[in-house]
């Protein structure tokens, strides 16, 4: 037989402020009872599990679509774009995710060799081309991505009404707080 660890295992708590932070250097939470404590150390860690559930579900619909989360979020992009009737071109794909022209030429490129788009001549615009998402490929990412949104939905509807609206003022909440944070990061040492 092997050796046993003689220590006993203990588990490594990322979020947990009172750890991590005990001098309250970045987190203030001494006007918090234990009990208010405890509950948003709850929500830390529901926020902490829905990400790496999320993180897990998008890695296995791109290996089942054998694509990178650049392609899948083009993709998606495009085939919402099909569905509203509006026709994407690559300026508005490079926008949508945020990188150049080049990048999307590139990414175009791999995701017409892999079947997965057509390139077509834009129906008003001459100078632009108008991309769509293949068949095949919206019925595979229905397949693995669709359903997933779909179960989020479902989650979101058996909700009230008021709960929410709670989350979304929770969600508008940490946009608001990262966006602060990056115009601060922005500004520069004060």
């Amino acid at each position: 037989m092997g050796e046993e660890n003689p220590l006993p295992r203990r588990q490594v708590v990322l979020h947990d402020p009172r750890l991590s932070d005990p001098d309250e250097e970045l987190v203030r939470r001494s006007h918090l009872s234990d009990a208010e404590l405890n509950q948003v150390m709850r929500v830390l860690d529901a926020m902490r599990r829905w990400r790496e559930t999320e993180r897990v579900a998008s890695e296995a619909s791109q290996r089942y679509m054998k694509l990178g989360e650049t392609d899948m979020r083009a993709l998606r992009f495009l085939i919402a774009a099909q569905r509203q009737g509006v026709v994407a071109t690559p300026s508005q794909i490079a926008a949508h995710l945020r990188v150049s022209t080049a990048s999307t030429t590139k990414l175009l490129d791999r995701l017409a060799e892999g079947g997965h788009i057509r390139r077509m001549p834009h129906p008003i615009d001459r100078r632009s081309l108008a991309i769509e998402v293949t068949d095949e490929t919206r019925m595979a990412a229905r397949a693995s991505v669709g359903r997933s949104h779909a179960r989020r939905f479902d989650a979101i509807a058996s909700l009230t009404a008021g709960e929410r609206e709670t989350v979304v003022r929770f969600f508008d909440s940490l946009i608001a707080a990262e966006d602060a944070l990056e115009e601060q990061e922005g500004a520069g040492p004060s």
